[in-house]
């Protein structure tokens, strides 16, 4: 008798086989039981026909069930399963998650159990998708994945919002970014890129923030803006299509339109900094030149395009220390921010890097930042420094963007947030 997933008794039709998995659901009618069985890779109905089953099968009861594969052409995976013995392996009295509504709090507590709901399953799989594309189009195109550390000893963007630690007596901080280090990754292996977690201690309380995330960031030896911004949008409509094709019963799950998702072809538009204050202002937005953009500013553009919209140029003073500025007009940076359609802002940030070395020793002065710390940094432009540019993009807001969800903290098995350590 074979072992089998549910996602692949289609392919045993006639046969019979063994079934592990979690009642989801269990009803009876006269002498035959149906019986709804989940093993996280799908869902089949289960009938069993004797006079009694020996133990209770509430919700989420572990069960093994040996019986044959039948057609069916009711079910939506197109078979049942006729049960010849079902075996009890693990019960569950009292499964606190039930069909009535619960609020968030609750669920965000219970999130080990949360998570075999079928809808959190489904946004899952879909995050899953959206990695496995990401770094498939990555590698297929020539990159090498490298691991830059998450204990460092200084910030990559000056910024005080960090997570500090006691590293044997020595300060430290977890990682907001793996750029800089990628950077060095860059010179050596050419196109490299990153994905792991990332800490920033904001004490932010928005639907699309998170303390603890998952960053991919690819860094580019010898590409400069333009060609960074192509890089981004055809990594992005990868991404996209690729969910499309693969993830079309989790996005029906989910209830996702996936008719804006269809859009998003190459090439994406583009903004720049001061067109979008233009924009805002006739939309009676106004924001003064030097100021960033909210999220309410993100959206209200975002609302004007069918895809992802990038938005370039921003003031010099407004962005990190290592971004390039324009050689035309230095008060302006080439960098980009990628809005997502729909409200969901931000889900990439890149630019061109600054190669010059006596240029970025000014800046790090210029942000108060000391050469000690940052001296393998400035070695990068004191040996073999060429153009170079990357950027990050942002996983779990990329999975809400791509879901339609409210919030970031479902697009993670468990999320930490401002007042959330726990489970």
């Amino acid at each position: 008798m074979t072992t089998a997933s549910i996602s692949d008794l289609r392919h045993h039709v006639g046969e019979a086989v063994i079934v592990q998995g979690w009642v989801t659901h269990f009803r009876s009618s006269g002498r035959i039981h149906f019986i709804i069985v989940r093993d996280g890779t799908g869902v089949v109905q289960c009938v069993f026909k004797h006079d009694e089953v020996q133990e209770p099968l509430t919700t989420e009861t572990a069960v093994t069930v040996y019986g044959e594969v039948r057609a069916d052409a009711r079910s939506p995976i197109g078979v049942e399963i006729a049960v010849h013995q079902l075996v009890v392996t693990g019960q569950s009295p009292d499964y606190p998650i039930t069909p009535k509504e619960h609020g968030t709090d609750f669920l965000m507590g219970h999130r080990h159990l949360w998570v075999r709901s079928p809808r959190q399953a489904a946004i899952l799989r879909i995050r899953a998708a959206i990695i496995r594309k990401a770094r498939g189009f990555l590698d297929d195109h020539g990159f090498t994945v490298a691991d830059p550390p998450i204990i460092t000893p200084a910030a990559a963007e000056g910024s005080t919002t960090l997570f500090g630690i006691d590293y044997f007596g020595e300060p430290a901080f977890l990682s907001q970014s793996g750029q800089l280090y990628m950077e060095a990754l860059a010179m050596a292996l050419g196109k490299v890129y990153s994905f792991g977690p990332t800490f920033r201690a904001e004490k932010s309380k928005t639907r699309r923030h998170l303390t603890e995330f998952w960053m991919l960031e690819p860094e580019m030896a010898f590409v400069e803006f333009e060609e960074n911004l192509s890089w981004q949008e055809r990594l992005m409509e990868a991404i996209v299509s690729g969910v499309l094709q693969d993830c079309a019963d989790e996005l029906a799950v989910i209830g996702r339109d996936v008719v804006p998702l269809a859009r998003v072809k190459t090439p994406f538009p583009r903004i720049t900094y001061d067109e979008a204050l233009e924009r805002l202002a006739t939309l009676g937005m106004p924001v003064a030149w030097g100021e960033d953009l909210g999220a309410p500013h993100e959206t209200a553009l975002a609302e004007q395009f069918d895809r992802p919209v990038f938005v370039t140029h921003y003031p010099t003073a407004l962005k990190a220390f290592y971004m390039q500025p324009d050689p035309k007009r230095p008060e302006v940076v080439l960098a980009a921010d990628l809005l997502a359609p729909e409200g969901y802002g931000e889900i990439v940030g890149g630019s061109q890097r600054i190669h010059d070395l006596e240029l970025l020793q000014q800046r790090l002065h210029q942000h108060q930042l000391p050469d000690s710390v940052y001296s393998w940094y400035l070695d990068l432009r004191r040996y073999g420094s060429v153009p170079h540019s990357g950027f990050g993009m942002g996983l779990e807001r990329v999975v809400a963007w791509i879901t339609g969800l409210e919030h970031v903290r479902e697009t993670t098995p468990f999320a930490r947030t401002l007042n959330r350590v726990w489970p």
